[in-house]
């Protein structure tokens, strides 16, 4: 009624041999492996050199990289003479207290239309200079003259 199914045989033995030989062989005839080009004094140099630039040199590569995208949306705000670039000004700086959070939020401000600008003024751009505690010298030579 019920076919008995033909058990597998074992592998042969002799291959384990032969594959002991053939590694055996392998090993022995291998050149010797070096983990670096170089050796003594300028492997020690140029370990140095590599040490400084991943202790000191990457990280403020990457400080001032991130600090200058950062500051974009202030750039294109400057750029666009929009009407609330001071308020954009803020919001970067507060991105930089909140992580970055609300970056994206001041990018996406720096390049909408300030429409109730418009209404309430006519134009979408700034055209007053707001200048405030950064043009005192200007103003003062402006006043005299």
């Amino acid at each position: 009624m019920y076919k008995k199914t033909a058990r597998r045989t074992p592998a042969p033995q002799f291959r384990l041999a032969w594959t002991a030989a053939a590694t055996l062989l392998a090993s022995t005839l291998a050149p010797v492996a070096h983990a670096s080009l170089f050796s003594g004094e300028t492997l020690d140099a140029v370990a140095d050199g590599a040490a400084w630039v991943v202790l000191f040199i990457a990280p403020l590569a990457g400080i001032a990289i991130f600090l200058l995208i950062h500051i974009l949306p202030e750039k294109i705000a400057e750029k666009k003479r929009h009407p609330q670039l001071n308020a954009i000004k803020t919001l970067c700086l507060l991105s930089l207290v909140f992580g970055g959070m609300l970056w994206p939020l001041a990018w996406l401000w720096a390049y909408t239309k300030p429409v109730i600008h418009k209404m309430a003024y006519g134009t979408d751009v700034d055209d007053h200079d707001s200048g405030g505690a950064l043009h005192i010298v200007e103003d003062a030579e402006g006043k005299e003259g």
